[in-house]
């Protein structure tokens, strides 16, 4: 569900005086970040689609120019494609059900795949025909400080993404090679290691790419982490490129995420009962807050009081989320004023990515109110 515009969060409350949790999206910030990096980045930008599939980003995202997506799935294919019939969609889960190749390739218009292993190169080649297909092999990356060290579970060895990418060239389609280091990685080196392996990996294969994807990780400045410069990411990159021989029309892509969406979500949520130091609010770890718990997640936040003043005396509370299981606990305390009570609104900022795209029914609660914010209102 989605209502009108509002100045601030604060303007929305006074308006709505929501009791249960909103989400104020910012297109101004959304639309800056995504600016910045497609200035400064000098390939293709993919938004990663499950990072926040929301419409209202979505179309944030290509009204700031993003024509590009990755997808993980046939829904987010379709998502995309209905929305944006101009867009392009690349299927870059690299395991994916043969009829959900079969109706991206045919339906969809979809020409990129990924994959990591040979069974998948055949399933792709079987249900497209082999025909006008571009193939990325996802290549697995050492752990070096990403929240999510997503090669555990994705990612082929080096000696089998040369035997991978010698495949795809045998088979007459263009091939690519993919990884990624990491989902919220704040070690720019990260990339100049990947970029090392992919350049062993190309020195054996001997085989031209078409596409280069360096993935995301792109990380976001969380309370508590030191997040270097976006600069120092693509300075990164682009000195990894320099020992690579590449084709001159090789296309480099990204897959941006949380880096474009983070900032462009408040939430919004409200307290529903106070027991000494402990807060029960109307959102949780089974809905937009589960980052808190699986990637350590820090938010900046504030109190809105119902009536009165906020203290300007400090108290970290334990935060429950709505549910009736015990483990809805948020894993590190809010500091908020010492007078919090029932009926006043915590604003949780930074909450743009792997928030709602993550939060499910249980026990019936699900936050699904979205607002815009207009950040140029006085």
């Amino acid at each position: 569900m989605t209502e009108a515009r509002h100045s601030s969060p604060e303007a929305m409350i006074k308006t709505l005086v929501p009791s249960y949790p909103v989400y104020c999206v910012r297109p101004k910030t959304l639309r800056e970040a995504t600016e910045r990096f497609l200035d400064r980045f000098h390939g293709r930008v993919l938004y990663a689609v499950k990072c926040n599939p929301h419409p209202l980003i979505l179309k944030g995202l290509y009204d700031a120019g993003i024509r590009h997506f990755d997808t993980a799935s046939l829904a987010e294919v379709a998502l995309i494609r209905e929305l944006f019939p101009d867009a392009r969609a690349y299927f870059n889960h690299p395991v994916k059900m043969r009829a959900h190749i079969n109706t991206a390739y045919r339906v969809y218009d979809v020409r990129h795949f990924v994959v990591d292993h040979e069974a998948e190169l055949a399933k792709v080649i079987d249900e497209t025909g082999g025909q006008d297909v571009d193939i990325l092999v996802r290549m697995a990356t050492p752990e070096a400080g990403a929240a999510f060290h997503l090669s555990a579970k994705f990612g082929a060895t080096p000696q089998s993404c040369v035997e991978l990418l010698q495949a795809v060239h045998k088979a007459g389609l263009r091939a690519g090679l993919a990884f990624h280091v990491g989902s919220q990685c704040v070690n720019p080196g990260a990339f100049g290691t990947a970029l090392g392996v992919a350049r062993d990996v190309l020195t054996a294969a001997k085989v031209e790419l078409h596409y280069l994807d360096v993935g995301g990780g792109f990380p976001a400045a969380y309370l508590g982490v030191d997040v270097p410069p976006l600069e120092t990411f693509f300075a990164a990159i682009e000195q990894g490129l320099k020992a690579l021989k590449l084709r001159r029309d090789c296309v480099l892509m990204a897959e941006p995420g949380r880096i474009l969406v983070a900032d462009s979500c408040t939430l919004v949520t409200q307290i529903a009962l106070r027991k000494d130091s402990r807060l029960y609010i109307n959102d949780g770890v089974y809905h937009s807050l589960s980052e808190t718990v699986h990637g350590g997640t820090r938010l900046p936040v504030r109190l809105i009081k119902q009536r009165g003043a906020a203290s300007k005396q400090m108290t970290d509370f334990t935060v429950y989320g709505p549910t009736c299981d015990s483990t809805d606990v948020l894993p590190t305390p809010f500091a908020l004023p010492d007078n919090a009570a029932e009926g006043d609104w915590i604003v949780i900022d930074r909450i743009g990515a792997y928030s709602n795209a993550l939060s499910t029914n249980f026990n019936g609660f699900h936050p699904e109110t979205f607002v815009e914010i207009d950040e140029t209102a006085a």
